[in-house]
C-alpha cells in the first residue's frame, strides 16, 4: 500500500478523509446510518417495481401490485408482470452478490480498486463456464456452477500470485494490472472457444455481457444456496475487515487471525462471484462502484457497509436493466453494458485519485 494512504487507513472506522470535518457523535452517526439504510431500501423497492412494470409492454404500479397480491390468470397484464418476476429476482440476487463480494475484496486486500471484474475473478469463472459448455457439454446453470467456482478461485490465486512478484508485494497498481492481464488472457481463450460455434454464438454473446433476460426459476434456485452461504461467510467477517483496515499487526493484537479470516472470506467471494457469473454472466463494476458509494454515505464501518452494499448493489443492476430496456426500443441493451458505462469512469477516477480514497 502506498505511503499516501497510510494515514487514511489508520483513521477511525467511521472517519472520512476530509480535513476539518467535525466528528459525529456515535448516536447521531447510527441515526444517519439507519436513515441511509432506509433510503436504500426505498430506492430498491422503487427499482424493483420499475423492473416489473417497464418493458416492451409498460404497466402501471397498480397492475404490478394486483399481480403480486391477487394474481388473475385471465388478466394479460398481470401475466406479463408474473413473467418478469424471475428476471427481477435474478437481478436482486446477482446485484447483492457482486456488491458484497466487491466490498469484501476491498476489505481483505485494503485495495480501493478491488472488484470481481477488475481483478479477473469474473473472467476466470466465465472462461471455465464456457469451457464446460463446449468441452464437457454443460447445459444448465446448475452445471455451470461447478465450473464457475474453480475458475473464479484459480483466477483469484493467479492474480494475487502475479501481483506479489517483486519486492513491493501486491500493491494496488500491480493487482489492477495483473487483473487486467488475466482478464485479457481469459477473454482470448474464451473467444478461441467460440470460433466455429456460429449456431450458439448469439446465446453466449448475450450471456457474456451480463444479461438478466430469460432467467428461469430453475436457474435461480440452483445458485441461491451457494449465494446464501457466501453471503453468510462475508457478513460474519465484518469485525475482521474493520480490524484489517488498521493493519495486520493491529488486527492480531485485537484477537483476529488475518490469514485464516482472509481464507474464509475468500471462499465466500468465490461462492458469490461463481454463482453470479453462472447465472448472469460476467457483470463488471458493481463490486467497485457500490462499496465506494456506501462509504461516502455511512463511513468505513463494515457492520454498515456490507448490508447497505447488498441493498444498493441490486438497485444499480436492476436500474441498469430497466434503462437497457428503454434506451434502444424495440431492442434491449444488456444490463452488464449499462453497468460498464457507469463503472468505467468511476474506475478511471479511482486510479487518478487513488491516494485520496479511504478504506
Amino acid at each position: 500500500m502506498q505511503q499516501g494512504t497510510t494515514a487514511v487507513l489508520t483513521a477511525p472506522l467511521d472517519a472520512h478523509p476530509v480535513e476539518g470535518r467535525v466528528s459525529i457523535p456515535p448516536r447521531m452517526a447510527v441515526r444517519a446510518q439507519l436513515g441511509w439504510l432506509a433510503v436504500g431500501l426505498v430506492v430498491l423497492a422503487a427499482v424493483t417495481v420499475a423492473s416489473l412494470a417497464i418493458g416492451a409492454r409498460a404497466l402501471t404500479p397498480e397492475t404490478v401490485l394486483a399481480a403480486l397480491t391477487n394474481p388473475d390468470s385471465n388478466n394479460g397484464d398481470q401475466l406479463v408482470v408474473l413473467s418478469r418476476i424471475p428476471r427481477t429476482v435474478a437481478g436482486l440476487a446477482v446485484g447483492a452478490a457482486l456488491a458484497l463480494a466487491g466490498a469484501a475484496m476491498q476489505g481483505m486486500t485494503r485495495n480501493p480498486l478491488a472488484d470481481p471484474g477488475i481483478l479477473g475473478i469474473n473472467a476466470g469463472a466465465a472462461l471455465a463456464v464456457v469451457g464446460g459448455m463446449f468441452l464437457l457439454g454443460a447445459n444448465s446453470v446448475g452445471s455451470y456452477l461447478w465450473f464457475a467456482f474453480p475458475g473464479a478461485a484459480a483466477a483469484a490465486v493467479l492474480v494475487y500470485t502475479v501481483a506479489s512478484l517483486g519486492g513491493s508485494g501486491a500493491t494496488v497498481a500491480k493487482l489492477a494490472l495483473a487483473g487486467a492481464a488475466v482478464s485479457a488472457g481469459c477473454g482470448s481463450f474464451l473467444n478461441a472457444l467460440l470460433v466455429g460455434r456460429a449456431d450458439s454464438l448469439e446465446l453466449f454473446r448475450s450471456w457474456q455481457v451480463g444479461a438478466l433476460a430469460g432467467k428461469s426459476w430453475d436457474s435461480i434456485t440452483a445458485v441461491l444456496p451457494f449465494m446464501g452461504a457466501g453471503m453468510v461467510l462475508i457478513l460474519l467477517r465484518a469485525p475482521l475487515f474493520n480490524a484489517l483496515a488498521l493493519g495486520d499487526d493491529v488486527a492480531r493484537s485485537l484477537g483476529s487471525r488475518p490469514g485464516r479470516g482472509r481464507a474464509v472470506a475468500g471462499i465466500g467471494v468465490v461462492l458469490l462471484c461463481g454463482s453470479a457469473t453462472a447465472l448472469a454472466g460476467p457483470v463488471a463494476f458493481i463490486g467497485l462502484v457500490i462499496p465506494h458509494v456506501v462509504r461516502a454515505l455511512v463511513g468505513g464501518n463494515y457492520a454498515w457497509l456490507l448490508p447497505l452494499s447488498m441493498v444498493l448493489g441490486p438497485a444499480l443492476l436492476l436500474g441498469a436493466d430497466v434503462l437497457g430496456r428503454v434506451v434502444l426500443p424495440p431492442s434491449e441493451v444488456p444490463a452488464g453494458i449499462i453497468c460498464a458505462l457507469v463503472g468505467a469512469p468511476v474506475f478511471l477516477y479511482l486510479i487518478r485519485h487513488g491516494k485520496k480514497v479511504a478504506l
